[in-house]
């Protein structure tokens, strides 16, 4: 079964009741037992098991290639969850180009409880495989970064990590499986913020995490019952809905981001431009032999102050300024000021993220309509 075929019918059947072809939702937090602890497909409890959460994770699962999928209310949420799987004392290597929030989530929960966290550029196989030398619990990646658009090799890092004895997880958000399956590529783990290109309509908040070891899984499972962060039958028929156009909206939005970063390529205004289809982009060659495409997102550097950036982001009528990304609807956003806030200056710096950085979510609107919305947007400031 081909990917759009899977993107509309994996873990999905007509509703035996009625024949109903979507997935009904299943707004039900307890399930009638026939007798004391026998259960019916596991259904007890709705923390523990939702029809409508198991076809979502069913169909998340083919989507990537895996054989289990976990759904969990956000993607903090499942990233979480991987991370209570590890004991204090435990080393984990990650990408010095993280999302503001994970990063927040590593240094300021997990650290205190004993786990430690050591970045480097997983870019530079050199620098990951020195990184990788001490041992390693888990080795997390991000590809293309958020929000430097960075493309590390998997396939290549993926042999560092396990090498090293590590469980490598990729944080897939930015590709979607549409583009990318790191899964396929030698990870262990693939993490999705469903928030964005899976759900597509940013009306849910949503997270997941797919892969291929029963034990893993099994043990993830028990988390996700234990700790209780789940989403809702109604998250999930969102998403169901969502994944049903995955293959359709990602095209538009590679398509439309290809265009964008050529414009801006070309604009007196813009001193740097970060997308992966750029050929002059530094992992483009990796991005071309993993992706399908190159994905909707982009950022660049406008030439001026970081007021003027600032007030760039403000000027726009069609991209929206606002946080998140992956929605059928163009945004645009100041990641020091927004999304990655929460990462001090100076490492953010450090890792290449000036202060007059702009991040573009490229949506599926007419593509010239987006560019005379960014020149606009050049002229007002």
């Amino acid at each position: 079964m081909r990917f759009g075929t899977k993107a509309i019918h994996a873990g999905q059947r007509p509703d035996p009741t009625t024949g109903a072809i979507m997935t009904p939702i299943y707004c039900t937090s307890t399930y009638v037992q026939e007798y004391p602890a026998v259960v019916k497909d596991g259904y007890d409890y709705s923390r523990g098991k939702n029809p409508t959460r198991t076809a979502l994770q069913d169909n998340l699962a083919a989507l990537e290639g895996g054989r289990h999928g976990l759904a969990f209310s956000s993607g903090l949420a499942s990233i979480h969850a991987l991370l209570s799987t590890l004991s204090p004392g435990d080393r984990v290597v990650c990408g010095n180009d993280l999302y503001g929030g994970t990063f927040r989530l590593f240094r300021r929960v997990f650290a205190p409880y004993g786990l430690s966290f050591d970045i480097v550029d997983t870019t530079d196989l050199a620098a990951t495989e020195r990184a990788l030398s001490t041992p390693c619990r888990l080795l997390w990646l991000e590809t293309p970064t958020n929000p430097m658009l960075r493309v590390t090799d998997l396939a290549a890092v993926a042999a560092l990590g396990h090498r090293a004895g590590a469980i490598v997880a990729c944080d897939n958000t930015f590709a979607s499986p549409f583009l990318q399956q790191p899964l396929a590529l030698g990870c262990d783990v693939v993490m999705h913020s469903v928030t964005k290109y899976l759900g597509g309509h940013s009306d849910v908040v949503l997270g997941a995490l797919v892969l291929n070891d029963d034990a893993l899984a099994e043990r993830l499972a028990f988390l996700q019952l234990a700790i209780g962060a789940v989403p809702g039958p109604m998250d999930c028929f969102l998403v169901l809905r969502g994944t049903k156009t995955l293959h359709i909206r990602m095209e538009r939005h590679c398509s439309n981001a290809r265009a964008v970063a050529q414009h801006l390529v070309k604009h007196p205004r813009v001193a740097r431009v970060f997308y992966p289809g750029l050929p002059e982009h530094p992992g483009h060659a990796v991005a071309k032999k993993q992706m399908r495409d190159f994905g909707g997102m982009l950022s660049f550097v406008l030439k001026g102050s970081v007021e003027d950036g600032m007030r760039f982001t403000s000027k726009t009528r069609v991209f929206s300024l606002a946080e998140s990304l992956g929605g059928v609807e163009s945004l645009i956003e100041h990641p020091p000021s927004m999304t990655h806030a929460s990462i001090p200056a100076e490492q953010r710096r450090a890792a290449g993220l000036e202060d007059g950085l702009i991040r573009l979510s490229v949506g599926v609107e007419d593509i010239e309509d987006l560019i005379e919305d960014l020149d606009q947007a050049f002229k007002a400031t």
